[in-house]
């Protein structure tokens, strides 16, 4: 098979849930398990770093990884989802997975994961595992996709977990408070492995202790260990938050020095040596375009504290969200003098736009709305003057489909 047929392959046979929800999650790692045997269990053969949480673990992993490899090592990074190309959820001190790897790992495995009817990201899991092993990685930093205690990530003993925030999202999978939802999260805490909590909050605090306890588990919070500050070209002031978490994880992986130096250099080139996308991002000036992937209450919160702190005569916001969202408890957010062109990502879980502008229009959000995200950005550069500013979010998928 070619590489867009077998990704064909992958995305339409196999249930993923960021095409389709719930309904792609099975709630076991029974089947990751199975995988991960018949592959030898290739994660055991490196060091893993598990990072969790509700925000800044994409930053995060990526902030980890650009220390370590300023430090000198080779890195594999597992992130998801991706913006542009598969490809993007795995790589190697920066370089993304071959198109070749891709191709052979499918059709190799190809009769175990029909067999067994594994998810998009069961098997994704062990693709990136096994590159790893082959590429004879020295760390790889794994990002959680979704909850923590059956996310099929969960089956490493890694030297060290994250768990950046807990906020109030996938409600309806995760439990529809703070309380359940940390509780999955926590889920990645280990028999003895020390974990960072990146964010002290009232509702969460005293559960992690009791299950570091019970494990064992050294247990930090990140404010309470770092005195440096440190800069990144991560741009947005949020990302000081995540910063934090990063610097104070590595600090606490057992017989790892890792100099200032490297600190500093890896945060200050994140961009440069992971290719991270989509944190606020800056893709043009005049009109001055700016870009986020943040997508839940707490997230956009923060960024929107930031697009508030820019100057401009004018403000365009290209907005459009996915079906499982708590839409007016987010649209709150966004400004009310800003002028709106709503649309729909190209998936499958959508948010329709006649219900977007709807919900936008109730809540006094004024704009128009699109045939696709393409046409809605094309319509905010079009109006917008060079001293304006142009918001593109509200969802990961909308942020691809312009970068």
């Amino acid at each position: 098979m070619t590489y867009q047929k077998t990704l064909d392959w992958m995305f339409a046979q196999l249930p993923m849930y960021q095409q389709k929800g719930k309904t792609a999650l099975n709630n076991k790692l029974d089947k990751s398990i199975l995988f991960d045997q018949l592959l030898g269990q290739p994660h055991k053969k490196y060091k893993t770093i598990h990072v969790g949480g509700t925000n800044g673990k994409g930053s995060s992993s990526h902030m980890i990884a650009s220390m370590l490899q300023e430090a000198g090592f080779k890195v594999g990074l597992y992130t998801s989802p991706h913006l542009k190309d598969f490809k993007e959820r795995i790589k190697i001190n920066g370089e993304p997975v071959s198109e070749e790897f891709v191709i052979d790992f499918i059709q190799h495995h190809r009769r175990f994961l029909e067999d067994n009817e594994l998810s998009f990201f069961e098997m994704t899991v062990g693709m990136a595992f096994q590159y790893f092993l082959e590429q004879d990685v020295d760390f790889a930093v794994i990002e959680v996709g979704l909850g923590g205690r059956l996310d099929s990530t969960n089956i490493i003993t890694p030297v060290i977990s994250l768990i950046t925030n807990i906020g109030l999202d996938h409600t309806h999978i995760l439990g529809d408070t703070l309380e359940k939802i940390a509780l999955e999260k926590a889920g990645i805490i280990k028999k003895g492995v020390p974990v960072i909590i990146g964010e002290r909050q009232r509702e969460t605090n005293a559960l992690f202790k009791i299950i570091a306890s019970q494990k064992r588990a050294p247990i930090f919070f990140a404010e309470d260990l770092i005195v440096d500050e440190f800069e990144t070209d991560l741009k947005g002031s949020y990302q000081q938050r995540n910063v934090i978490s990063a610097v104070a994880t590595l600090r606490h992986i057992p017989s790892l020095e890792l100099k200032n130096e490297a600190i500093r250099k890896g945060l200050l080139n994140v961009v440069g040596n992971t290719g991270l996308l989509g944190r606020w991002q800056i893709l043009q000036q005049k009109p001055k375009v700016i870009c986020d992937t943040a997508h839940n209450v707490e997230g956009l919160e923060l960024v929107m504290s930031q697009l508030r702190s820019e100057s401009y005569a004018r403000l365009h916001l290209v907005l459009g969200f996915v079906s499982d969202k708590e839409i007016e408890s987010i649209l709150k957010l966004f400004p009310k003098e800003g002028q709106y062109y709503f649309s729909s990502p190209k998936i499958a879980r959508g948010l329709d736009g006649e219900i977007l502008i709807q919900k936008a229009r109730n809540l006094g959000l004024k704009g128009e709305l699109f045939t696709s995200v393409v046409e809605a950005y094309d319509k905010a550069l079009e109006n917008a003057t060079p001293k304006d500013v142009v918001y593109v979010g509200g969802s990961t998928f909308v942020v691809a489909e312009i970068i």
